[in-house]
């Protein structure tokens, strides 16, 4: 077993603003935890669950490649139900994974009414929820390496 964290980082482009300082938040939080990391880039929110598992039974060396995903995103409410969709089949289907497959994953998937929310939850001198994401993923990757799974 690795002594420091091999993290997925899997951020969903379809605001690259938002999903730059997203990323920019999570990556200083695995730097400072000396975490290793990995990026991939999806289209949107909807997108990041099929990414994680699909990265999920990757192997390096006969072990698991990763020991836990960062989802980080922003879905922003439109003119229709989408937002609603996207939102809630997103969340489902990252908490089907992390309890169907023991997966530590952190959910930085912003859900927010416009783009002033999302900058006052995502921008690293605000809400920094890239940081929190990585927090709660590294928290599970310990609870994981604890009780054995």
């Amino acid at each position: 077993m690795r002594e420091q964290p091999h993290i997925l980082i899997v951020e969903a482009r379809f605001y690259d603003d938002i999903a730059d300082e997203l990323v920019k938040g999570a990556t200083r939080a695995l730097d400072e935890a000396q975490a290793t990391y990995e990026r991939v880039s999806v289209p949107g929110a909807f997108e990041i669950p099929a990414a994680i598992r699909l990265a999920m039974d990757a192997k390096t060396d006969g072990e698991t490649r990763f020991d836990g995903y960062v989802a980080l995103g922003c879905v922003i409410r439109g003119e229709t139900t989408h937002y609603d969709y996207v939102c809630g089949e997103s969340a489902r289907g990252l908490q089907d994974l992390a309890l169907s497959h023991k997966l530590a994953i952190g959910y930085g998937i912003l859900t927010v009414e416009n783009r002033d929310q999302a900058w006052a939850r995502g921008a690293v001198d605000r809400g920094d929820k890239g940081r929190a994401a990585v927090d709660a993923c590294l928290a599970m990757v310990g609870l994981a390496r604890r009780f054995g799974g």
